[in-house]
């Protein structure tokens, strides 16, 4: 029996949650993977699938292999794939990113990238919330700010601004706040956000928004703003439409911060291969234009 005996079998039948799902995916018969795995357990001494009639689940044993085993099969694929077809793009892609920027401006430039590159397949994943792209398994994602985690490599494909501001009849029955401190008296419409960000002086300064509306869609924040309900800190993608048609008017100029980076990033063993080489090269050519069409068009809903 080969060292790498069984290994394939083992995770294609827990992706795939059966024998005959695991054989399907495999390309061959249910036979071959009984006989696979049967060995393999043979080999680790231990039992890795408890079966029923109707359903299999993973020992503790099977849990403990399996993730070694996928981690094991994808950097084999990952090896073929950086040295096989010329370096063409293939194999498949996951990817996260935030809900207003992937759905906006990430998902037709990944659309546009598969189109170019048939043979891969893509899987993008929006959540607002910081996922784990090592321990989940994700190949890209595309993040804002500052990067702290050393396991992943950073490249900035584009830039973005915040503004703050407020509709005019809420600053007409308000007052226009002169200086960041005077934002705590004020209604601040709260987004994902947990600070905003200001420049006082050659300092960065942070403020904390308190109010009795709070939504983790930019899109719900920017309305809220419309009706008059408070002050708000967006990305000019949502609002410089408005502030330019005078619906929003544009608080705190003086204070405004500096430009925030926006990051491809990936797991630094991966950041040779060509389905994430080439998705970077697409993002950094692509996403400042398709940033600043919405900068100076109308606002999508």
């Amino acid at each position: 029996m080969g060292t790498w005996d069984g290994m394939e079998e083992l995770v294609a039948v827990a992706n795939a949650g059966s024998f005959i799902g695991g054989a399907r995916t495999l390309g061959v018969s249910a036979a071959h993977i009984t006989r696979a795995i049967a060995r393999l357990e043979v080999r680790v001494q231990n039992q890795l699938f408890i079966r029923t009639t109707r359903t299999i689940r993973l020992t503790a044993t099977g849990q403990t292999l399996l993730d070694h085993c996928r981690r094991i099969v994808l950097e084999r694929d990952e090896a073929f794939a950086m040295v096989g077809e010329g370096g063409e793009p293939q194999g498949d892609l996951r990817v996260t990113c935030s809900a207003a920027l992937g759905e906006r401006f990430l998902a037709p430039i990944i659309r546009r990238f598969c189109e170019r590159h048939p043979k891969v397949s893509v899987v993008i994943e929006l959540n607002n919330c910081l996922v784990d792209l090592v321990g989940e398994g994700f190949d890209l994602a595309v993040r804002t700010g500052t990067l702290a985690d050393s396991r992943l490599i950073g490249t900035r494909i584009a830039y973005r601004t915040h503004y703050a501001c407020a509709a005019t009849d809420y600053l007409a029955r308000r007052g226009i706040p002169s200086d960041v401190s005077e934002l705590s008296q004020h209604e601040c419409l709260a987004g994902t956000a947990t600070a905003w960000h200001f420049k006082v002086g050659d300092q960065q300064h942070f403020h904390r928004p308190q109010g009795r509306w709070r939504c983790n869609s930019g899109t719900a924040v920017v309305d809220a703003a419309l009706a008059g309900m408070g002050i708000c800190q967006l990305p000019e993608f949502y609002v410089l439409p408005y502030i330019r048609s005078g619906q929003l008017q544009q608080i705190l100029g003086k204070f405004q911060p500096d430009e925030e980076p926006i990051w491809a990033v990936y797991p630094q063993r991966r950041h040779l291969l060509p389905k994430i080489s080439r998705l970077v090269e697409a993002l950094r050519d692509e996403l400042p234009a398709a940033l600043e069409g919405a900068r100076i068009g109308p606002l999508c809903a």
